[in-house]
């Protein structure tokens, strides 16, 4: 399995995390791997064979091969059917809604084809100029020059939505609301209604997210074992709160997650 990160252009750099991809030569019996919220949202191209993505116990779809996988609330699980290469964007929380026109409320718990979001003949040469691209470089290239296009077209995102998305990331996601807006309480409404519009999720939902990530990571790191270390460490009230937490968000207790085999994706990206 071979994961990479990159850097994003300077001019990008407040709006997407980085850049990934990740190839895993073809295995004889494939194993199902569970997917689990990160708080962001991911441009991705499948360069490979077919993903299957589980809408059930026993049914599937096969993913589309250009899409963006949106703010995602609960687990699922996907599947490779033979070669994976992926090419992947992932934006921060409040990073995609600057590129497009959409409510970002419509693409959450799904992956949306790209020539649904933007224009049928634009996303289609976009696919084909990354499938065609020689490397990682050529591509990020492509979709640097893209993006940037795009953003020069639309206005930034509202100002009180990004002060939020960044107080939850600076506090694991546990600033409450009335604290990130002090003396502009009469705002939240207008606040809600934004960032489900411009994030997908309600801030409540994020914050969440993010604290369990946080969580996550001393937990695959092995900095520490003990849950209820783990869980005061990520600013949880109980250890108890941090395992239904947990549950909520993977399907399973803490102590299952790790050495199970269907986590194997979701701990190389949280690592």
């Amino acid at each position: 399995m071979n994961y990479q990160t990159f850097e994003p252009h300077p001019d990008l750099a407040s709006l997407v995390s980085c850049y990934w991809t990740l190839e895993v030569h073809a295995q004889n019996k494939p194993e199902r791997q569970r997917i689990i919220p990160d708080g962001c949202i991911e441009m991705a191209f499948i360069l490979g064979d077919d993903v299957k993505r589980y809408t059930s116990q026993n049914e599937f779809i096969l993913q589309p091969r250009a899409m963006v996988l949106g703010q995602t609330i609960e687990p699922f699980y996907i599947e490779p059917i033979g070669h994976v290469n992926t090419f992947a964007i992932r934006f921060y929380p409040y990073g995609f809604a600057n590129f497009v026109a959409i409510h970002i409320k419509d693409l959450v718990n799904k992956e949306t084809p790209l020539e649904v979001i933007f224009d049928k003949n634009e996303a289609k040469e976009l696919e084909q100029n990354i499938v065609q691209a020689i490397d990682s470089k050529q591509r990020i290239e492509i979709i640097e020059k893209f993006l940037i296009a795009k953003l020069n077209n639309k206005t930034t995102i509202d100002n009180i939505v990004k002060q939020t998305i960044d107080a939850l990331l600076s506090t694991n996601g546990t600033a409450s609301i009335s604290t990130i807006l002090k003396e502009n309480l009469s705002k939240r409404r207008q606040l809600e209604r934004n960032f489900i519009k411009q994030i997908g999720v309600s801030p409540k939902q994020l914050g969440k997210v993010i604290r369990l990530q946080t969580a996550l990571k001393i937990l695959l790191n092995k900095k520490d074992e003990n849950l209820t270390n783990i869980a005061y460490q990520s600013e949880y009230f109980d250890q108890a709160h941090f395992i239904k937490d947990f549950k909520e968000f993977t399907g399973i207790n803490p102590k299952e997650f790790l050495g199970n085999e269907n986590m194997t994706l979701s701990s190389l990206f949280y690592k």
